[in-house]
């Protein structure tokens, strides 16, 4: 049967994810902040305190460490939390709670116990809320055993992805950029339920000269980018991990016996990054089929700043990354 399709931006695609996970399975609750009769931060559980009430959409003190913790024995105990952190900047107050005890019990109990866990957070730039609000950290949370890390670039694998995390069997953080959340963009998403493997990369744009690897708000960038190099004879590819763990090595080798060359684009420090990580595997495994070096694209090893000037000057921009995918061609 063919999915009836229609356009809805990024944020209603998550809030209708949301919502036909709890109409499906009894056991997915929400809970956070403001989740409730204000409806999220971000409007993203907007109208389902209406709909399922108070038991299933709990509004919570100020307290990430208490009610993720609450969340962690909820999950433990037969529930599917949907925990909303405001910003993902807030999980260092609860991050004993995350990398200490959601991520390790499956394995302290020889797998006997499921934490079907899903911690949502918005993050990365986009609402002048300078160096405490406007990091991405998933390179960070990436480095924590037992934690599955999303990061959906647009309406349709937001939607697709948050099913499956929702249905996943392990703890999972899923970051939602706040540019994206106040697009007023609005895309292709079915009206359907339809879930989207994690650890599966997307090839967003296909090409044969240059392989560009980009995550979140980044891939929009380096879309826009292999827009512009067409007009000059460049042939760039846009992989979009959608997930870094688990992460699609594969399609990415892939791409690189193609092209030869590879640029990463991503929002966290270029210190110990994801840019790193994905390098080292492109170094490692595909070397031999390597015409250039290697090249990221990261924000500077400094907190983001306020201004708009001075966000452009630390995080990746479009221009950064048109010059980066020029000077590999060219190589």
């Amino acid at each position: 049967m063919t999915q009836k399709q229609r356009r809805i931006s990024f944020r209603d695609a998550l809030n209708e994810a949301l919502r036909q996970e709890m109409l499906r399975d009894e056991s997915v609750i929400v809970i956070g902040e403001d989740v409730g009769i204000y409806g999220g931060l971000f409007g993203v559980t907007r109208g389902l305190f209406k709909e399922f009430g108070p038991k299933r959409v709990i509004d919570t003190p100020i307290s990430e460490a208490g009610f993720l913790g609450a969340s962690c024995t909820l999950a433990a105990t037969g529930w599917r939390p949907v925990v909303e952190l405001f910003y993902v900047d807030f999980l260092a107050v609860c991050m004993d709670q995350l990398w200490n005890n959601i991520a390790k019990m499956r394995y302290q109990s020889a797998g006997k116990m499921r934490i079907p866990l899903v911690m949502t957070a918005s993050c990365g730039v986009g609402t002048f809320e300078s160096y405490q609000h406007s990091q991405v950290l998933y390179s960070t949370i990436a480095q924590i055993p037992g934690i599955k890390v999303v990061i959906p670039s647009n309406a349709y694998d937001a939607k697709g992805l948050l099913v499956s995390s929702i249905r996943d069997d392990d703890p999972v953080v899923f970051l939602e950029h706040k540019s994206l959340l106040k697009s007023s963009v609005e895309e292709n998403v079915p009206v359907e339920e339809y879930s989207i493997p994690l650890g599966k990369a997307s090839v967003r744009r296909a090409g044969n000269d240059v392989t560009v690897v980009a995550m979140m708000l980044m891939v929009n960038r380096a879309l826009e980018v292999a827009k512009e190099l067409e007009k000059d004879g460049i042939s760039v590819e846009v992989i979009d991990p959608r997930t870094i763990v688990p992460f699609d090595k594969e399609t990415i080798l892939e791409s690189l016996k193609k092209t030869g060359r590879l640029v990463i684009v991503d929002e966290s420090h270029e210190r110990c990054g994801m840019a790193s990580q994905i390098a080292a595997i492109a170094a490692e495994e595909a070397f031999e089929y390597l015409k250039a070096p290697i090249r990221r694209v990261a924000s500077l090893n400094v907190p983001i700043p306020y201004m708009q000037s001075q966000i452009d000057y630390v995080i990746p921009t479009q221009a950064k990354i048109l010059e980066a995918v020029k000077r590999t061609y060219k190589t």
